[in-house]
């Protein structure tokens, strides 16, 4: 970990966090984008900023943020472990951009050297004022990055669309379970 801490991120300025894309992606680099309805009403969204501080879109049982669980801040490092191919395996990411506002939270991170694929990935919850929805998104820009993920890359790409599946079925679930329904 303190060696990721340290290390420069390798990774290309892909994406912003108020606006996504910065272009079109360079070679090699694919776009992936979901966006679900979550909710309604500020408590809602007041929920889901608590679910993002608990790293609760990662808490899928094959994925999960390793131990000690950072703070959603610029610069922290998120390690992410999956259990995939009958293997856990650990990435880990730095956090570069946060935004925490009244009608926006959430957070982008860039991938380190010590991470399965290239890119960035953003999570953001917004609630919007005019109709009181509340959505979740996920982007993400990458490639892979190590010899098995290039070698496995279908594979390595049906991963990435489950996880972006359960993480939209984990943060609608964790909501649910926690707002009163009229």
């Amino acid at each position: 970990m303190a060696a990721a801490r340290e290390a420069p991120l390798p990774s290309p300025h892909l994406l912003t966090l108020a606006s996504g894309p910065l272009g079109t992606p360079p070679r090699g680099f694919v776009h992936d984008l979901s966006r679900s309805h979550i909710g309604q009403g500020q408590h809602t969204f007041a929920v889901a900023r608590e679910a993002f501080q608990r790293w609760e879109q990662f808490n899928l049982g094959w994925v999960r943020i390793a131990d000690p669980v950072p703070k959603v801040a610029s610069g922290e490092l998120v390690a992410v472990e999956a259990y995939t191919a009958w293997l856990w395996s650990m990435s880990l990411n730095r956090i570069v951009e946060v935004v925490d506002s009244p009608i926006r939270f959430g957070f982008m991170y860039t991938t380190t050297a010590l991470h399965v694929e290239e890119g960035q990935e953003r999570f953001v919850v917004e609630f919007d004022p005019k109709n009181e929805s509340v959505h979740y998104l996920i982007e993400a820009i990458s490639r892979p990055r190590h010899i098995l993920a290039r070698i496995g890359y279908p594979f390595s790409r049906a991963m990435q669309h489950r996880f972006a599946r359960d993480s939209h079925a984990r943060m609608r679930g964790y909501i649910g379970s926690r707002v009163c329904r009229a």
